[in-house]
């Protein structure tokens, strides 16, 4: 959608002013919610959830997996139906979606029918997240009224995660596991009802799904996490896991042909020829993997290894949350003086730390003494990055692009934490196993004759055998997590080169940070980011 499109449309809707205009931003902000928290509140389930439908320890990653891969591969295209079928409709076809996928969730039976609703809560959330935020730009008048509904939107985002840890452990420990996903109906039903009141639809605008390029790249994701997480399970060598990644390898070369090839292709392949773009979105991959990873490995830890209750686990990461907001705010006051550079690279830095700290933990570890430290160091690097990355994306975009570049930045977020989650996964099996060897060794050396007759039968060791065999493959993902986060460090002090006139931008000079083309005007970046094309916005924090 270009520059002309937006303008027509928001000419085309003319924002009113009103008290319905609150509630406007209640449901738009509520439903936002309801999306971003989706990934935190099921963490806190994901042990129960794994007793409940006996997932293995690999394939439990796909609970989050499902979801992160089907929302970020189809997020672009469903910004880009929103322009053309109109937001207001889309916006409650991706809501009504979430809340039916959540419902079948809830009643899931089996490990498969949990990982189908999963992938089409996905679904729901990529058409009605970039809808919700667009439609801030055809509800709110330009200037501080809309700028405040931005930073509602923009605060809900970041504390989703926070919120999520809580509601999670709430809801587990007073109820049960499925309610993480019975929540989201009666709160996405008032959504829909609400919508049609207080929210007019957009104009729309004719444009072109890109649905081959949406299919081929999410199929080809699809298709690489599952090899990853295949072979953790059966080794490197087994046909299916070499048969996964081959396909993988084909979708996505047809993916790029087809994006070369479209007029209005969901990931504009041009945007990845500036450096500083491509080191944000390969920076925002490895960082992504690091924070999924930290979270999936640590709620595992925490409630199997310390025996927390999920409520005492939701606390235990709330610290997390906090330094995560810290940072943020730490480096917007500081990004005019410094540069996004500093904080990238430093980030980065604090984020390994964190990370390689917490390879130290074992079975004797406690909360406060191996796990409080280290998730701060990593919570204040993840923090000092998020602005920087996001302002970095969009750093020189013309406006009517500016949508796509910090979309894709979204879509990168969600992705490589799939994709990295899988990898972390595939250490943690190879981990695990080579633990459990010796470990099988020391069982059935001290055993006694039913011991050895019940662990023949079930094929589980018992405590403390079994916790040594999962504490091991935790630290090991760490290493790997690690490794991540020193690759992002690397990332950020070869590859960005933050230019003076990027620099003017951020300290309010001549040139703005997204340059009109053709024009001497240009905009914000609150404005760029939030308003054009597809209309995603930045990253949200955690």
């Amino acid at each position: 959608m270009t520059a002309d499109h937006v303008t027509s449309s928001e000419s085309a809707d003319s924002p009113q002013r009103g008290r319905g205009n609150g509630i406007a931003l209640l449901v738009i902000a509520s439903c936002q919610l309801m999306v971003v928290l989706d990934i935190t509140i099921v963490n806190i389930a994901l042990p129960h959830i794994q007793t409940a439908l006996g997932f293995s320890t690999e394939n439990l990653s796909w609970v989050i997996n499902a979801y992160t891969l089907t929302f970020g591969g189809l997020l672009l295209l469903g910004g880009r139906s929103g322009d053309i079928l109109g937001r207001r409709r889309m916006f409650m076809v991706g809501v009504l979606l979430f809340v039916f996928a959540s419902l079948l969730g809830g009643l899931s039976q089996d490990s498969w029918q949990l990982l189908a609703a999963r992938s089409l809560q996905g679904v729901g959330g990529a058409i009605a997240s970039p809808t919700a935020l667009s439609l801030i730009t055809t509800t709110f008048r330009e200037g501080p009224e809309r700028n405040r509904a931005f930073g509602v939107f923009a605060a809900v985002s970041a504390g989703g995660s926070a919120i999520g840890l809580l509601a999670g452990g709430i809801l587990v420990e007073w109820l049960d596991w499925r309610w993480v996903f019975f929540v989201n109906i009666p709160i996405g039903l008032l959504i829909v009802l609400a919508t049609p009141r207080f929210i007019k639809e957009s104009e729309r605008h004719p444009g072109h799904f890109d649905l081959l390029g949406a299919l081929t790249s999410t199929l080809g994701m699809v298709l690489l996490v599952y090899g990853f997480i295949r072979a953790s399970e059966e080794g490197w060598s087994d046909p299916i896991t070499l048969g996964a990644f081959g396909a993988a390898v084909v979708f996505l070369i047809a993916f790029i042909a087809v994006e070369r090839r479209s007029r209005q292709p969901i990931t504009p392949l041009w945007m990845f020829r500036d450096r500083n773009r491509a080191g944000v979105y390969a920076m925002m991959l490895s960082l992504s993997a690091a924070i999924f990873g930290m979270f999936f490995f640590l709620t595992l830890f925490v409630q199997n290894i310390l025996g927390f209750s999920p409520l005492k686990a939701g606390f235990a990461f709330l610290p997390v949350s906090v330094v995560i907001a810290i940072g943020a705010g730490f480096a917007s006051n500081l990004l005019p003086r410094w540069g996004p550079k500093p904080f990238m690279a430093v980030g980065a830095i604090l984020a390994a730390a964190g990370l390689g700290w917490l390879t130290l933990t074992d079975v004797n570890s406690t909360y406060l003494g191996s796990i409080l430290g280290p998730t701060i160091v990593f919570g204040f690097g993840m923090g000092l990055q998020f602005v920087s990355l996001t302002l970095m994306a969009v750093s020189g975009v013309a406006p009517k692009d500016a949508g796509a570049a910090s979309g894709i930045l979204n879509a990168t977020q969600q992705v490589g934490g799939s994709l990295g989650l899988s990898v972390l996964v595939t250490v943690f099996g190879t981990a695990s196993r080579n633990e459990a060897t010796d470990q099988v060794k020391k069982f059935l050396s001290t055993a006694t004759p039913a011991q050895r007759l019940e662990f023949r039968r079930s094929g589980q060791l018992p405590k403390p055998f079994s916790e040594q065999v999962l504490t091991s493959g935790i630290s090991g993902s760490f290493v790997a997590a690690a490794i991540f986060a020193v690759f992002a460090a690397l990332v950020a002090l070869i590859v960005i080169q933050v230019r003076p006139s990027d620099l003017e931008r951020l300290q309010g000079g001549a040139a703005s940070l997204v340059p009109a083309e053709g024009s001497g005007a240009g905009e914000g970046v609150s404005g760029s980011a939030h308003t054009r094309d597809s209309g995603e916005g930045p990253a949200p924090p955690g």
